[in-house]
């Protein structure tokens, strides 16, 4: 086993690759690397492999099992003293997906996000009325699609149907 009191440089490239090569729970065909999850791998004076990870939104229920297989992968790959942080700010957002997770999402069926919404500082306003999803279909390509729920099999995605092939399918909602 590796001792954690060597995370110098190769020690720190192994970390980062043994981290970066995690799974999302919820998006398994997506590392958290790809899903933009996964924000820094260091190493702390003391040899400490320290994680951060900002999750798709501050109640995601996958955030436990993330650092779990954080810990669980960093263990394999030789260390020791592993910690892993959440760190919720800034945001996370839709578009830090990589284009390799873009391409892995839509492989898979499910519709990548388009660019995430801009907002200016400050408050963000408040809507009554649902948000308009332009998402092309993962199956013909179509851009007629209709929402048919907000929300999919997480809150982070919803479920959409082409009116082209009639297919149903998830969209990864742009945050």
């Amino acid at each position: 086993m590796v001792s954690t009191t060597r995370t110098g440089p190769a020690g720190l490239a192994r970390a980062r690759e043994a981290a970066a090569a995690v799974r999302d729970p919820e998006l398994p065909m997506l590392t958290l690397a790809d899903l933009g999850v996964l924000r820094g791998v260091e190493a702390d004076a003391d040899g400490t492999v320290a994680v951060a990870i900002t999750p798709t939104y501050s109640g995601c229920p996958a955030l436990e099992a993330m650092r779990d297989d954080l810990v669980t992968a960093l263990h394999a790959a030789g260390f020791r003293r592993v910690r892993v942080r959440t760190v919720l700010s800034p945001p996370w957002s839709s578009d830090w997906i990589t284009a390799a997770g873009r391409r892995a999402l839509a492989e898979h069926g499910i519709s990548p996000p388009g660019p995430a919404p801009r907002r200016a500082a400050g408050p963000v306003p408040l809507t009554l009325l649902p948000t308009r999803t332009a998402a092309r279909c993962p199956h013909c390509g179509s851009a007629d699609t209709e929402e048919v729920s907000r929300f999919g099999a997480t809150p982070c995605r919803a479920l959409l149907r082409c009116r082209s092939c009639r297919e149903p399918f998830e969209h990864v909602k742009e945050v």
